[in-house]
């Protein structure tokens, strides 16, 4: 199949819902700390090897509501659709499903953008060191790795086997726009995936997030919209710097470094879609923003008030005024597959 047919297929992925019992299909693959089923979706045997996986931050619902979708569209497939026959999806829509219930006060299923006062009020992400999206097993009896991440790495590797692409959908809760991560090995051909994301971006009306970090936790820009993915042995520096010692010593492989472990040269992409659109972030990159620092002490004020009582409706009304709006879930859901695809265009071998 054409790469062109799989940008189409977005309508009718988010056109096929989860089953109401969605979260009792798939494998089971490991349990998390409190003993909740960690899923996975295996899909075809082509020779092109995707990994999908979402839900790493606790406060990031998006990426799991697009691979839920994809999970039950591809499971409506005739094995000879050319996405099972040429592609083998090895997927986990949400790899964090402790957190996932902690959050639940503020998001549901179906929502169409979500409500800044109840996400401010209600949200909850772990602590820098007891990152999943960081917490891979250094080797294979890591015994202090979280048992999410040894479910995935051990998943991985009854078949290991390198994949083509991997990406990890993540979201950002405040940023100028969509902002796309790209594995810093592919930084000088990764042109269809800056070309496709970024013309995506324009169509649906939005701005590219833009930021400067001089490579601090492994962000080195590459243009507007787009840095090189975070890399552990930076997020261990960061900390380190900081003299922070005992968090930088928590920090194991992310999922896109035990990705390209497997072999091969995978292509891992990271997106980051913002739950709230900051306008203004970006025009003056810093650092620092002085318009991201602004944004980010009105949002500490609102939590704050938010703490002492006040409605959470009256700081939705409040940020509406002030131009900060939810960005819809279908554009961050679109954007997320142009991704995929993007990735997988770029990776095509040959």
């Amino acid at each position: 199949m054409t790469v062109e047919t799989l940008y189409e297929r977005i309508g009718a992925i988010l056109g096929t819902p989860p089953p109401a019992d969605s979260k009792e299909a798939g494998e089971v693959i490991g349990r998390s700390r409190e003993g909740r089923p960690i899923r996975g979706f295996r899909f075809g045997d082509g020779s092109r090897r995707v990994s999908l996986l979402a839900g790493c931050h606790a406060d990031e619902p998006v990426g799991p509501r697009l691979l839920r979708h994809l999970t039950a569209y591809l499971a409506s497939l005739d094995a000879s659709d050319a996405m099972i026959r040429e592609y083998a999806w090895w997927i986990v829509p949400h790899i964090n499903p402790d957190g996932e219930i902690r959050n639940r006060l503020w998001y549901g299923d179906s929502d169409p953008e979500y409500d800044l006062g109840r996400y401010l009020a209600h949200v909850l992400r772990e602590l820098p060191g007891d990152d999943i999206e960081f917490g891979f097993p250094e080797i294979s009896d890591d015994g202090k790795a979280r048992p999410e991440n040894v479910a995935v790495y051990e998943w991985w590797n009854t078949d290991p086997q390198p994949f083509l692409v991997h990406a990890s959908l993540h979201g950002t809760g405040f940023a100028a726009g969509p902002w796309f991560l790209i594995e810093r090995s592919w930084e000088d051909r990764c042109e269809i995936v800056m070309n496709r994301c970024a013309d995506a971006t324009r169509r649906l009306g939005y701005t590219l997030h833009d930021v400067e970090r001089h490579g601090e936790k492994g962000f080195f820009r590459l243009a507007r919209g787009f840095t090189t993915r975070p890399d552990s042995r930076f997020m261990r520096q960061h900390f380190l710097d900081l003299g922070d010692w005992d968090t930088a010593a928590r920090f194991r492989p992310s999922s896109m470094e035990t990705a390209r472990r497997l072999g091969g040269d995978a292509l891992t992409l990271v997106s980051e879609m913002p739950l709230f659109i900051t306008p203004g972030v970006g025009d003056a990159l810093g650092p620092p923003d002085l318009k991201a620092v602004e944004w980010r002490g009105r949002i500490a004020a609102w939590k704050e008030d938010l703490r002492s009582g006040r409605d959470p409706a009256t700081v939705t009304s409040e940020a509406a005024d002030l131009d900060l709006q939810p960005m819809p879930v279908p554009d961050q859901l679109r954007l997320q597959w142009t991704l995929i695809c993007a990735g997988l265009e770029q990776a095509e071998p040959g």
